[in-house]
């Protein structure tokens, strides 16, 4: 692990501390106590992450290279230039070692009798089963290109692995070829059992034994495939075309995604030279900075999908998503929030009173108008479906869906063409700003009066990463909170009036200012003799101003104590700037997502959850709400889970300026919080 010194600097570089935290992913494919096949699940979640990493912020630091800038000030002090060579210097480290630790699983599966085979090991049987399955399943959906001097080569797309193929013919004359990996067919094909022993071949490997198939007019005496994978610049470039309507831009940016500039080019370490340099003169490429050897899989994020086997006991326990004590998906949602908040924390309690909320709301003649925002939907959604259902019912719906939310663009594209067509009143955000809040809000008909109900969220409406990402979801008819919610929806339909909010905080216009004023009534704590405590939850933190501003706080004697999960641009535990802050992340069964804040101890504290982040973009360029929480209960069970949480020593990682993801090690009784906070949930089921 390369050590980041400080160097006289307050800030660790975001895009080092982004792959630290990839690391801590890394840990958890390593991790012997992880079963083993959730192990390589982590391992396709380390690249999957990488992937995006170089998409984006690789891309971005490349950006400002070529425009001849150092960066320093937005690169935490060092240069762009050199910072693209650390990238590279810890990005081969970590593909080196995650290369060591997919041979150890590789091992272990076997002591299992699961055999994860490549073509020199195909018996007589599976022959047969492979030619079969590639004629049938492989064949019809290959794409194949004959390379030659005179033809120039097709855009390779973003992210497609190829096999780059080369064949000796006579007179020592080369023919190359690149046979792109279907997406369509699965990476993994489960091979017939033998007894108890279960075999496995990727897809890869199954092409490399079929490749007399795929070139049998070819005359060739040799013949290789080695795996190569572009990776392109994921920014989106808009067009000014006026008479294009948003969601045509969007579309049309999406697919030049695929056509942009490489930011990297990962080819196998073992391919003959020859076919490197050819390939490398076909694609203009020439920065050895983006150019990384790699194994002989490319495109490891398929291992997020690797097949269970029926083999439950190496995955880990299923857990049965809990009911909210008092809240009954039987009976009126609406009756029970009348009388007080409820708190859903997901995926302990079930996302489904999410769900019940909007059907209900589709189904009840009273409900008059939805409004939600939607930024990242699952593939099938529910919320979609129960949107719509309220549309054709004769409800006024109007969605605020974000078309930019980053690679989720053509499946919020596709879903908001199906709202279009049904009446839906849509919204495409702000100009200049993502929307990123989570938030519906319905108004009901009661007597003569409208009355409002409404849910805030720190986390997606998605069904799917519901199951995994830990996220709060407040209900409630708080009518001024709600008040709140309705003037948000009103800013994105006049941007041009900025309204006050007497109990949201909202971004881009009063986020930094209110949490400033809760930092400094906790710096003025101290100065009357008094404790002062700051408890912060998030996924990242990477603003200088917010950092400074905890710097002072902790110079003032505030006590503060960080969950973070990804980015900590924050140095922690440094005399004279940040001795009173500890940072912990933790990286364990569940993606932890959920964003709190909790200002001052006992019956003082403020506490808010929140869709933002202490990045610059969450602050300034997004909007964002951070709802106060004022039910008593409701607060001290989030105080609860936090400290829960904190008390982590089996799956914490202490954040400090080495930066070397050591584990919290207590020698008390083991605590793993996600686990604890389960039994937490089902305790207060039986209370």
């Amino acid at each position: 692990m390369i050590k980041t010194e400080t160097n006289g600097n307050s800030y660790v570089n975001r895009e080092i501390s982004w792959l630290q935290f990839n690391a801590r992913v890394l840990q958890e494919a390593s991790d012997e106590s992880v079963p083993l096949i959730e192990r390589l699940r982590f391992l396709g979640i380390f690249s999957n992450n990488l992937d995006e990493f170089f998409k984006v912020r690789y891309a971005t630091v490349k950006r400002i290279v070529e425009a001849g800038k150092t960066g320093k000030s937005e690169l935490g002090g060092i240069r762009a230039k050199e910072l693209l060579e650390i990238i590279t210097q810890i990005v081969i480290k970590q593909q080196s070692e995650s290369l060591d630790i997919l041979d150890a699983i590789h091992k272990r599966l076997e002591d299992e009798n699961i055999y994860i085979i490549d073509e020199t090991q195909i018996d007589d049987v599976q022959h047969d089963f492979i030619k079969n399955y590639f004629l049938r399943i492989v064949s019809p959906a290959l794409v194949t290109i004959i390379l030659n001097d005179s033809v120039v080569l097709p855009n390779l797309k973003d992210s497609a692995a190829y096999l780059a193929v080369r064949m000796l013919m006579s007179g020592d004359r080369k023919q190359f070829a690149l046979i792109e990996i279907p997406k369509s067919v699965d990476r993994f094909i489960e091979l017939p059992k033998q007894g108890d022993k279960s075999f496995i071949i990727m897809i890869d490997d199954l092409l490399r034994h079929c490749l007399s198939d795929i070139f049998n007019i070819f005359d060739y005496k040799n013949i290789s495939a080695h795996m190569i994978k572009i990776t392109r610049d994921g920014e989106l470039d808009f067009e000014s075309d006026l008479s294009k309507s948003f969601i045509e831009k969007i579309s049309d940016s999406v697919k030049h995604r695929q056509v942009s500039e490489p930011v990297r080019f990962v080819y196998d370490k073992t391919i003959h030279k020859e076919t490197l340099q050819y390939l490398m003169s076909k694609m203009r490429i020439n920065n050895t900075d983006s150019i990384i050897p790699g194994g002989r899989y490319h495109n490891r994020r398929d291992y997020m999908g690797f097949p269970s086997l029926g083999r439950t006991d190496l995955l880990y326990d299923k857990i049965e998503p809990l009911p909210i004590k008092g809240l009954s998906l039987q009976n009126s949602i609406f009756q029970a929030i009348a009388k007080k908040d409820y708190l859903l924390h997901a995926p302990y309690q079930t996302f489904s009173y999410i769900v019940k909320f909007l059907r209900e709301a589709a189904l009840d003649p009273n409900v008059k108008t939805i409004r939600i925002t939607i930024y990242r939907l699952a593939e099938i959604s529910h919320i979609a479906s129960s949107l719509i259902n309220a549309a054709i019912n004769g409800k006024s719906v109007t969605v605020s869906i974000e078309l930019r939310a980053r690679f989720d663009e053509e499946a919020n594209i596709n879903y908001a063409q199906q709202m279009e067509d049904e009446g839906i009143n849509l919204i495409f955000g702000v100009a200049g700003l993502k929307v990123h809040s989570k938030m519906c809000v319905i108004e009901r008909e009661e007597g003569k009066k409208l009355k409002r109900y409404g849910f805030i969220s720190t986390g997606n409406f998605n069904e799917s990463t519901a199951k995994i990402y830990t996220d709060f979801t407040l209900f409630t008819s708080n009518q001024k909170i709600l008040k709140d919610l309705v003037k948000i929806f009103s800013f994105f339909e006049a941007n041009y009036k900025i309204y006050r909010y007497k109990h949201l905080i909202v971004s881009p216009h009063y986020t930094q200012k209110a949490i400033f004023k809760f930092i400094d009534n906790e710096i003025e704590n101290v100065k009357n003799g008094k404790e002062g405590l700051i408890r912060l939850k998030m996924n990242s933190i990477s603003s200088y101003v917010m950092v400074d501003k905890l710097y002072e706080a902790s110079r003032a004697g505030v006590k503060i104590q960080m969950i973070v999960r990804g980015i900590c641009c924050l140095i922690p535990g440094v005399k004279g700037m940040s001795e009173n802050i500890e940072v912990i992340s933790i990286i364990d069964k569940f993606l932890e997502h959920s964003r709190i804040y909790i200002f001052g101890n006992g019956s003082d504290t403020k506490l808010y959850i929140s869709s933002a982040d202490w990045m610059t973009r969450n602050i300034e360029n997004r909007v964002e709400v951070s709802c106060p929480i004022y039910d008593e209960e409701i607060k001290k069970e989030i105080i609860d889970t936090f400290n829960i949480s904190w008390s982590d020593n089996v799956k914490a990682r202490l954040i400090n300026d080495n930066q070397e993801n050591e584990y919290r090690i207590n020698k008390d009784e083991k605590v793993r919080s996600q686990f604890v906070i389960y039994n937490y949930y089902q305790k207060k089921l039986e209370n």
